[in-house]
């Protein structure tokens, strides 16, 4: 006969029992916390981590059924983590927190979770900007460092006899783990503060920091900027960032590439004619920098401007005055210039025993403040970033694709002559070429010869 005591064991053990393991991996604690009521309510026991690391150290603990993971950490690249994920639990389900699906078993309650992440996202904010700020919790150096630095034997039992011959799978794994443990970020440098963080600059290495802090100390000033760097890199992203964060950011950005208009039209579109100026000139036009008036002017290829050009641009620099091709009266414009190039400037500018191509003089007015932009591959550690930025990116229009860890792979031994834009070209390529399959992989990673590294 069960007594009153068997009673409230069995209905422990049924409430347990109905009870599901979720790790939740995000660096934002208020999303966490929303994300928490809901799945509570939900009859799911949720385990929180704040970055990738904490987060594998969580599955180790526990036995989950579902990971859901943010699309961005602070510790680990996404792209890469989802992959070992993948490869060491295909049991658990895996969501990011956008409602995307990342792989994996399906859980008997995905509605549930999806239902919960909808919630979530819904919810009101109170910093509407939290989802592009950095952590406010950062893995414990403890927590960071339990990642298991697994052997292939290791290795192998966790991903299962089934597929313990399968040589490719478990040398995808060891990579995967490879790139993503050897480029774990010491705890320190993961606690990228809130305030140097731009929605514009996708990645937290170094040189994306060192860059980030630039911007928003000259941002605010109306000081000439020249931007310099490799083509591909995203001069013109830097350039728009500029902008809106100064106070000229209500007013017009005005843009013009210097090597995309024939030369002879390229003063009047830059300072305006008046009619009849030239022939083809039926009536007058506002030129670029009269049409900025109060913004700011983005002189893209600045090196290509024709030298008899340079010496009426620096003469606008000076004094803040231009004259309409065609006209005799000249007019004051409130405009701040920030251009940007790829070629070697002060070299071009101070050369001695070879034609000039660009003024010394203009040079030292354009590049007050200069500001480069780094290549590619002196910021490897992005790579993830930006591969999963421009994935969700291309989500928008077709199925959300990701990559294979022989992919990612793959990426990281390229050598990115054409940079960011580059790498852009291949995803895209690579999504298209992978048909109808919900993964990309090394197979559609294709570099054109001419700019393979």
């Amino acid at each position: 006969m069960s007594t009153a005591r068997d009673v409230s064991l069995n209905e422990d053990v049924t409430e347990a029992a109905a009870m599901r393991t979720v790790v939740l991996a995000s660096a934002d604690a208020e999303l966490r916390q929303r994300l928490r009521t809901s799945l509570t309510g939900l009859r799911w026991q949720v385990r929180e981590a704040s970055g990738g690391a904490e987060a594998m150290a969580q599955l180790e603990d526990s036995r989950s059924e579902a990971l859901l993971v943010d699309s961005w950490l602070p510790d680990l690249e996404v792209g890469e983590f989802a992959t070992v994920i993948r490869m060491l639990y295909p049991s658990m389900e895996l969501l990011r927190v956008d409602g995307g699906v990342d792989g994996g078993a399906r859980s008997p309650r995905r509605n549930e979770l999806l239902h919960a992440l909808r919630e979530a996202q819904n919810a009101p904010l109170n910093d509407t900007a939290s989802w592009m700020a950095a952590p406010e919790v950062v893995p414990a150096a403890g927590n960071a460092l339990r990642v298991p630095a697994r052997t292939l034997s290791s290795l192998r039992k966790d991903i299962g006899p089934e597929a313990g011959d399968d040589e490719a799978r478990l040398d995808s794994a060891r990579q995967a783990l490879s790139v993503m443990l050897g480029k774990k970020k010491e705890p320190a440098r993961a606690a990228v503060q809130k305030e140097s963080m731009l929605p514009e600059m996708i990645g937290a290495s170094e040189p994306m920091r060192e860059l980030t802090r630039l911007i928003r100390l000259v941002a605010p000033r109306s000081t000439t900027v020249l931007i310099e760097g490799e083509t591909g890199t995203g001069k013109e992203v830097v350039a728009r960032a500029l902008h809106r964060l100064s106070e000229r950011v209500g007013k017009p950005f005005a843009v013009l590439n210097c090597a995309a208009i024939p030369e002879a039209l390229l003063e009047a579109e830059l300072f305006g004619h008046t009619r009849g100026a030239f022939t083809g000139a039926v009536q007058s036009r506002t030129g670029r920098i009269e049409a900025a008036h109060g913004g700011t002017l983005f002189l893209d290829e600045i090196g290509e401007m024709p030298m008899a050009l340079q010496a009426k641009m620096l003469r606008f620099l000076e004094c803040g005055e231009l004259q309409r091709v065609g006209d005799n009266e000249t007019m004051r414009v409130d405009v701040r210039v920030i251009a940007a190039t790829h070629q070697p400037l002060e070299k071009l500018a101070s050369s001695i025993g070879v034609e000039r191509t660009f003024r010394l003089d203009l040079y030292h007015r354009l590049a007050v403040f200069p500001v480069e932009v780094p290549a590619l591959r002196e910021r490897m550690e992005d790579l993830g970033l930006l591969a999963e930025h421009f994935l969700e990116k291309m989500g928008q229009e077709m199925p959300r694709k990701r990559l294979t860890g022989e992919a990612i792979a793959t990426l990281h031994e390229h050598n990115w002559p054409g940079n960011v834009r580059e790498l852009m070209h291949v995803l895209e390529r690579g999504a298209i070429l992978s048909g109808d399959k919900m993964e990309i992989g090394a197979e559609e990673i294709r570099f054109r010869r001419a700019t393979r590294g």
